[in-house]
């Protein structure tokens, strides 16, 4: 999954004390389901510090930073842009088109040009806390929604990049891990990374 194009997350707004857990999990169904970064809003730092910890932990890669320039980070990208909102086209209409840019570009375009770009274009995932501007839904290539309801935005965050990877998030190998969770039908059972091997 590393050797495609970029899929970044972005969680645009943060309100300090009411947003803390949410922004943070936002950063952590990010790095669980196949993203390979997250930016923060700069007033975030407590969010920034949790997903390192996590990454330093359980394996990367995965990178989390902080930004003080959302809008410029949206209107800057060098590739495609998704925010979600409920208020979107709904997302099991535009999934394909999504997936297929960022696996070898527009299709119109691959028709066009003979010597084809292949490599596809990165993904930055805009995800709102607050009233987000109408501006940003004017610079996403889609606005797009899940289930058109309203409901948690990390829920909205996890839907989207399952059906983005297909469910092959689901097999990513994790490097550099201090600790891996043993999956059991039963209990809870964490070991330290490299023993679960050694014990079969």
């Amino acid at each position: 999954m590393h050797d495609e194009p970029d899929v970044a997350v972005l969680r645009l707004g943060h309100r300090p004390g009411r947003d803390d857990r949410m922004t943070t999990h936002v950063g952590l169904t990010a790095r669980a389901l196949g993203a390979d970064r997250v930016w923060f809003p700069d007033n975030a730092g407590q969010s920034l510090e949790t997903v390192a910890d996590i990454t330093d932990r359980f394996g990367g890669p995965f990178e989390a930073e902080l930004t003080d320039s959302p809008k410029a980070l949206i209107r800057n990208w060098e590739g495609r842009v998704v925010h979600l909102t409920m208020y979107g086209e709904r997302v099991q209409d535009v999934e394909d088109d999504i997936r297929a840019a960022r696996s070898n570009g527009d299709e119109s375009e691959s028709d066009v040009d003979s010597e084809g770009d292949d490599e596809g274009e990165p993904l930055l995932i805009v995800v709102g806390s607050e009233k987000v501007p109408f501006d940003v839904y004017e610079e996403a290539d889609w606005n797009v929604g899940v289930t058109n309801q309203p409901h948690s935005e990390v829920a909205g965050l996890a839907v989207f990049l399952d059906r983005l990877f297909e469910g092959r998030e689901l097999e990513q190998e994790w490097e550099g891990a201090d600790r891996t969770v043993i999956p059991m039908e039963t209990g809870k059972r964490v070991e330290p990374a490299g023993e679960e091997d050694a014990s079969d």
